[in-house]
């Protein structure tokens, strides 16, 4: 038999952490709601001219907002079994700086410190951070790019050597008097050429330098696709995988487990204990 502190702990881990259930899914939406929307108030505050009452109701709107993540942050805390593994884990410590901005602004009251308090309150932005949380799909495109990072790690280590060897030409062809004063300089130029940014400060002046940045130009096209290329096939690659749902272990907190698992895969807690 459960016990009543138990079941009432369960059933707020439930609302919090899952988002398989009616009222964890409202629960998401709202945070999703509240979320974009302290991000919309810390963008419209920070554009000067405004009418004073319109700060004075962003004010008092964020005050809103972080109170209600306050109250989410101690639930998802007193909801765990083992607290820190939530508090010290990557949403644990989002959580904490885009809630805390607020607060300090008691604490440093002085004059000296309100430019420091404005720039600690930019933390808010943190909070776009958790919607991650929430998508479904972001779990396999996370997966996509982690399976990814070797290859794109190779492929951009090729893409350096072609910039050095690039540079390096270029700085043999134009020389100083054309603004390709050092080899580092002419590879910086080749970076900026080859990801089609062009800024414009450095530029070749000879026939053969102007077919070597030619060159350089159309690598660069193809250059750019084929990171989208690895990951693209790493995701389709994905849809391969298990399903796993968005239940979370009371114990551990660990989460990713099968629609039809009774145990956490990381502690073996139970996971339903209502059920057996």
């Amino acid at each position: 038999m459960v016990e009543p502190k138990a079941d009432w702990r369960r059933k707020i881990h439930d609302i919090i952490y899952e988002a398989d259930t009616p009222k964890g899914k409202l629960f998401d939406l709202v945070l999703l709601a509240l979320i974009l929307l302290s991000v919309i108030f810390v963008m419209v505050e920070s554009v000067r001219g405004l009418p004073p009452r319109v700060y004075d109701y962003l004010y008092v709107g964020e005050w809103i907002i972080t109170i209600f993540f306050s109250i989410e942050y101690i639930l998802r805390i007193i909801s765990v079994r083992k607290p820190f593994g939530y508090i010290f884990s990557f949403y644990g410590i989002i959580d904490f700086l885009s809630t805390i901005p607020l607060y300090l602004s008691f604490i440093l009251v002085g004059s000296n410190y309100l430019l420091t308090v404005r720039a600690l309150r930019l933390l808010r932005v943190f909070r776009i951070l958790k919607i991650t949380r929430y998508v479904g799909e972001s779990n396999k495109l996370r997966k996509a790019l982690a399976d990814s990072r070797p290859k794109i790690f190779v492929f951009l280590f090729a893409v350096f050597i072609v910039a050095i060897i690039a540079g390096t030409l270029m700085y043999l062809i134009e020389g100083e008097e054309n603004g390709f004063t050092s080899i580092p300089r002419s590879i910086y130029w080749c970076i900026v050429t080859l990801t089609t940014v062009g800024f414009g400060d450095i530029a070749p002046a000879t026939p053969l330098g102007q077919l070597l940045a030619t060159l350089i130009m159309i690598l660069g096209y193809g250059i750019i696709a084929v990171p989208t290329g690895i990951v693209s096939a790493e995701y389709s690659r994905s849809k391969d995988y298990v399903h796993v749902n968005t239940q979370s272990c009371t114990n551990c907190n660990a989460t990713k487990h099968r629609d039809d698992a009774k145990y956490c895969h990381n502690c073996g807690e139970i996971l339903n204990p209502e059920k057996t």
